[in-house]
């Protein structure tokens, strides 16, 4: 379920935007993809075909890849009516579950998420991508050691291919509990990952020049606003950093491009009040 990071407005509202931090729905719409291992003196895995694959579980799949397109184009009672036929027609199914539990999450309905993550979990009790899920779940509860200790069974998995969101939710959710050096360290493993999220960028610069590292506050941000995802939230940070740094003239020129491309927002106002401590 891949979006451009673009298609949320600010940083700030990065940080709550499902598109950007569930894992789990990138596979779902393919067909079935386990292997058969190979009988005695085999050299390998057979390719599972349709044919292998039961039809009760057919039908859940296709259901659920309906669900997982309405529920991109945020059509969430359609895709949660495509999920009830998915689990009626295979009731083991994981997956299905894990997207309710996503769809209930958008609707702010904690409880029946938890529910639905637990369910998935229960039939696939290794899927790392359930546990990041429920893991930022219960980070938006504030029930922050159970939230890290989701993130950290997740990571633990080496097959896993989501190790850069984790990292990133990981980090957002220890900014959240205030322990910012833990969420530096989450959030530089992730940036390994994945240098090119904004998410990870920007929350980095911020912490950074929050403990007064100006010269790797300024790497991050720079590069940040140098791309096309800059905003008002990462130049108006830009500005601070070349401003403690004394770079005039790079200070201006971030103030400039704020000034002309967000005059309405809250940081082209702070920077014209003078209000650097914002």
């Amino acid at each position: 379920m891949a979006m451009n990071a673009a298609g949320c407005l600010q940083i700030r509202q990065y940080l709550f935007c499902a598109c950007l931090l569930v894992a789990g729905l990138t596979g779902i719409s393919g067909c079935a993809s386990k292997s058969v291992a190979s009988g005695p003196g085999g050299s390998g895995a057979e390719i599972v075909t349709d044919s292998d694959e039961p039809e009760a579980r057919k039908r859940a799949r296709i259901r659920l890849e309906l669900a997982v397109g309405y529920f991109e184009q945020g059509q969430t009672t359609i895709a949660l009516d495509e999920l009830k036929q998915s689990i009626a027609a295979d009731p083991t199914y994981g997956e299905a579950y894990n997207l309710r539990g996503l769809i209930y999450m958008r609707l702010n309905d904690f409880r029946f998420a938890e529910e639905s993550f637990r369910r998935s979990l229960t039939i696939n009790p290794r899927d790392s991508n359930v546990m990041h899920n429920m893991g930022w779940l219960l980070c938006q509860q504030a029930r922050y050691p159970q939230a890290q200790q989701l993130f950290s069974q997740a990571l633990a998995n080496l097959q896993y291919g989501e190790r850069a969101k984790t990292f990133m939710a990981q980090g957002l959710c220890q900014v959240r509990a205030g322990q910012p050096a833990d969420a530096e360290l989450s959030l530089l493993k992730s940036y390994e990952f994945d240098a090119g999220n904004p998410i990870t960028a920007y929350n980095l610069a911020t912490l950074l020049f929050q403990r007064g590292d100006f010269v790797r506050a300024q790497f991050y941000v720079r590069r940040l606003n140098n791309s096309e995802l800059a905003n008002a939230e990462t130049l108006w940070l830009g500005v601070k950093v070349e401003r403690r740094m004394e770079n005039r003239d790079a200070m201006l020129q971030l103030a400039a491009q704020l000034l002309k491309r967000f005059p309405q927002s809250r940081e082209a106002g702070a920077y014209q009040r003078g209000a650097f401590d914002e």
